[in-house]
């Protein structure tokens, strides 16, 4: 069997959207306070650990396999991909399987500081077997979802190229339901400690994130007219958004701000996710612009509506997940002369199926993130204990901090998250015997 330009695609791609878990590390870690950014990067890499091992064994069988009632694929058609040995769907194996690591990752940003590293390890490979798999399945393995299945024929077919419900709209929803689950930080809306600690970090996190997203979303490809629409598409709706996003700060509180500008790229990148495939570049802009926008306004309502998504997750994954999807109701593109979107006088009928996708993947991801949640926080507990959380997680869970400074002028950084500095007579050198 050789190796084909698409082979070859599919794993520059796969490889690029590996790379956007340690992305979404760096830019959840510099997001957390400074206590608790060990953990908050540990969380996405054991994410990628944990998913990496279920997706060999079983999981690509359920995204894949053999349906069962269109809900999810058998299990053990493809157990530890034996059967696939000397075949190129290896290839697509693996590709799939980046799309769930970084799917649960993005989930703990909604639960940043409090969440205990033991607890988040059960939660990773149940949500990813009775969540990620199924929703897989349904949309792109042939379940209800994918073409010919039973809600597609009755309802019309979804269009998601890249995961605007599989990934982000599962992703949003379960961390809703965790944030709820374990309650809000101890001095949420008044501890200013709560903001980012390292801004410079979270930029390049997001950097990466981007860099990878033209893998995330363009290893399907299957012509070289597609990818290049896919690419400019993934280009220019993040940095639409971007704009979309300092403009409404700029109104808002009067100043735009660096954590904005890479909220508002990944807001974009989120939005983009599904339609990546289907709408113009032109398009691609205008969806960019108003995910933004959008998504803005959206993470302030945490903070109304009281429940404590850390890292806005809702604020950005979900909604801007919910923007992309149905904005494909209205902007997609025609597909031979036929159907696409109300703006290309396609009717009701695509905005009928992506309501429809969008509704089954919150119903399935909210309940049964919620059975999940429940039994871990009432069983081994979710949420470390006060003290440990004013402590800061990274000694409780790790016995590690992210930053040690103890030298002349520098102060000390204390292992529990406070940051002394030493008065001036203690940093001066220490004279000899001679008193020189």
């Amino acid at each position: 069997m050789e190796i084909t330009a698409a082979n070859v695609w599919m794993m520059v791609s796969a490889a690029l959207a590996l790379f956007m878990t340690p992305g979404l590390a760096l830019f959840y870690g510099g997001m957390t306070r400074a206590k608790a950014t060990l953990n908050m990067i540990m969380m996405s890499v054991i994410s990628a650990g944990i998913v990496g091992v279920v997706w060999v064994l079983w999981g690509y069988s359920m995204a894949t396999g053999d349906s069962v009632d269109g809900l999810f694929g058998n299990p053990f058609s493809s157990f530890g991909l034996a059967n696939l040995l000397g075949s190129d769907e290896l290839i697509q194996a693996g590709f799939s399987a980046t799309f769930a690591m970084i799917t649960v990752a993005l989930i703990s940003g909604a639960i940043a500081d409090r969440a205990k590293f033991t607890a988040w390890a059960a939660f990773v490979p149940v949500w990813i077997t009775l969540v990620y798999c199924p929703l897989a399945f349904m949309v792109w393995g042939g379940g209800l979802l994918s073409p010919g299945g039973a809600l597609s024929s009755v309802f019309g077919q979804v269009i998601d190229f890249a995961g605007g419900t599989v990934v982000e709209i599962s992703a949003g929803a379960a961390g809703l339901v965790l944030a709820l689950i374990l309650g809000r930080r101890h001095g949420f809306g008044k501890d200013p400690g709560h903001r980012p600690h390292n801004l410079p970090l979270v930029m390049i996190g997001a950097g990466i994130l981007w860099f990878g997203w033209f893998g995330f979303n363009g290893g399907a490809a299957s012509t070289a007219a597609q990818a290049g629409l896919i690419w400019v598409n993934t280009l220019a709706a993040p940095a639409a958004a971007m704009l979309g996003w300092l403009v409404t700060e700029k109104i808002r509180d009067g100043h735009p701000t660096s954590l904005g500008a890479v909220s508002g790229a990944v807001a974009g990148l989120v939005a983009i996710t599904p339609s990546c495939a289907n709408i113009s570049p032109a398009a691609a802009l205008g969806l960019g612009a108003a995910a933004g926008a959008v998504c803005a306004l959206a993470v302030g309502l945490k903070y109304r509506l009281g429940f404590d998504d850390s890292l806005d997750v809702v604020g950005v994954h979900l909604v801007a997940g919910l923007v992309g999807t149905l904005a494909l109701g209205f902007i997609a593109l025609p597909v031979d002369g036929e159907g696409g979107g109300l703006f290309y006088g396609g009717g009701l009928q695509q905005l009928m199926a992506q309501t429809v996708a969008v509704l089954v993947t919150l119903a399935l991801s909210a309940l049964v993130t919620a059975v999940i949640g429940l039994a871990i926080h009432r069983t081994i507990g979710f949420r470390v204990s006060r003290d440990d959380e004013i402590a800061g997680v990274d000694v409780s869970e790790h016995a590690e901090t992210a930053y040690e400074f103890d030298g002349p002028g520098l102060g000390h950084f204390h292992p529990f998250g406070h940051h002394v500095l030493q008065p001036v007579a203690a940093r001066q050198p220490e004279k000899d015997v001679a008193g020189v």
